[in-house]
């Protein structure tokens, strides 16, 4: 075992000094290309696919029924599944950074957030470096983006645009939208110069934006590549009032590791004596003092909340609460892609696109005890992630290949016939998928690095490395800037 960890220590310090040496370099945009695409010739606009890449916000794998969780037997995705069953799902798919700046980053980019200067919220993409957007624009794509952008400068590379801004609201959203001149006051919030507001909720007005660019403004003659991006089930999970009685009265099944965390964590986390657990990650119940979703005002169910119960009866209700309000709003996402999904049908672009499922990371649903996303443990760092392309993905397919969200760009890249950029730090895995074989030279590891300190959920920065069978973790308990008290550090392996 000591040996174990000092191989594993020595590649993860090695990648953090090569990563730590790269942050301090700016990202060179260059000419040169180093992977040969496995698709399509790239001066052949017709024979291109469509690209479809459907992303929910905190929409993780257990509440994917394909992903065959505790909460499989709700059927909580009957179109993703369907989708799923028609091609390939990626049992190994992991978030760089479990948190929606820098995973959108990463996504866009193919860089890790050392690279492409998003290690955190307040981080913008300028547009000289929304490098997919400029990449598939040169392809020969119309180019466009509805709904979450998250990233600060606005998505001007794209052809068209009409995203929320920063998070967005659930009802009655304001939008950003390309060619629009207006401004919009909403309570006290000024939105502008490029203003638009619309009545309901934002998950039927993204879906309803989608299916207007793609019956409006879609140019025929040219292959599309549509980023079409969900804010829900991001918190507080406000969900259309039309899903009230969706799952009333049932009980959902509950994590045992909400009850019981056995051996997770380590001094870093948890203390000596567990003296830490009141402070380190929110919780559903009471554990932590600071955030829990037990006494949070915020939430939609904060009402109905009964604070004479017991810490244990009222993580319990809790948990019910949290968890259906959770549901409702991945139903409406569910219902909402199966709108475009007809439509595709319906115009006959189904076959001939690329669509590609996933969530910006994973989230955590009462697992650990913990809410949210952030950590570098599973249900955080794993994201679902499904494609269909009947031309050349068998159905059915399922592979346990690694994969991270810096490879998304070029796969997606490689489907519309283009080389990876050698900027690019992330690789296509558009053979594997094809295939349903990972060739030997295929990456091994998952690199993952949390940086901001204790901010929001009370999460200590740490970096991971994950393998098919271990996961090594270093919480370094260091701040970027001093704003937030160091934290103990300490090593965390894992044998999955």
């Amino acid at each position: 075992m000591n040996k174990r960890i000092a191989v594993i220590g020595a590649a993860l310090a090695a990648m953090a000094c090569v990563v730590s040496a790269a942050q301090k370099q700016p990202p060179v945009v260059s000419s040169t290309l180093r992977d040969e695409p496995s698709g399509s010739d790239s001066n052949e606009s017709s024979s291109k696919p469509n690209i479809l890449f459907v992303m929910s916000d905190d929409h993780t794998s257990q509440a994917v029924g394909v992903y065959g969780s505790r909460l499989a037997k709700l059927n909580p995705t009957p179109t993703i599944d369907t989708i799923a069953s028609e091609g390939v799902v990626m049992e190994n798919a992991f978030c760089h950074n479990a948190i929606c700046t820098p995973s959108r980053a990463s996504i866009m980019t193919g860089q890790y957030s050392a690279i492409n200067g998003c290690p955190t919220l307040n981080d913008p993409l300028p547009a000289e470096r929304q490098y997919l957007s400029l990449e598939m624009k040169k392809a020969g794509y119309q180019t466009a983006i509805v709904g979450k952008w998250h990233l600060k400068a606005r998505p001007s590379t794209f052809d068209y645009f009409k995203v929320l801004p920063g998070q967005g609201d659930y009802f009655d959203p304001v939008f950003f939208e390309k060619g629009v001149s207006a401004k919009i006051q909403k309570g006290q919030k000024k939105f502008g110069p490029d203003a638009v507001q619309m009545k309901g909720h934002s998950t039927d007005c993204i879906a309803d934006s989608a299916l207007a660019w793609l019956k409006d403004m879609r140019d025929p003659n040219q292959p599309f590549f549509l980023k079409l991006h969900f804010k829900a089930p991001h918190d507080y999970f406000e969900y259309a009032p039309r899903y009230e009685s969706y799952l009333a009265g049932v009980e959902i099944p509950e994590p045992a590791n909400m009850w019981d965390r056995k051996n997770n964590g380590s001094i870093a986390t948890r203390g000596d004596n567990d003296e830490l657990l009141p402070y380190i990650g929110t919780s559903v119940g009471r554990r932590n003092l600071r955030r829990n979703y037990a006494q949070d005002p915020r939430t939609p169910w904060a009402d109905q909340i009964d604070h004479s119960l017991s810490d244990t009866e009222i993580k319990r209700q809790t948990y019910q609460l949290y968890m259906k309000a959770y549901l409702r709003c991945v139903k409406g996402v569910d219902d909402n892609l199966k709108r475009v999904i007809d439509y595709l049908k319906a115009e006959g672009l189904y076959d001939n696109t690329v669509i590609m499922y996933t969530g910006d990371q994973g989230f955590y649903l009462g697992e650990h005890d913990y809410i949210d996303k952030r950590w570098g443990y599973e249900e955080a760092m794993r994201m679902p992630f499904i494609v269909r392309y009947p031309k050349s993905v068998k159905a059915g397919t399922r592979t346990d290949a690694m994969v991270e969200n810096v490879d998304f760009a070029p796969t997606m890249l490689d489907f519309a016939g283009v080389p990876t950029p050698d900027y690019m730090q992330g690789r296509s895995f558009k053979p594997i998928i094809e295939s349903g074989v990972e060739p030997d030279s295929w990456k091994k590891a998952a690199y993952y690095h949390y940086q901001m300190h204790m901010a929001h959920h009370d999460n200590p920065a740490h970096i991971a490395i994950r393998t098919k069978r271990y996961k090594l973790i270093f919480f370094y308990g260091l701040p970027i800037e001093g704003k937030a008290n160091a934290t103990l550090p300490a090593w965390e392996l894992y044998d999955m």
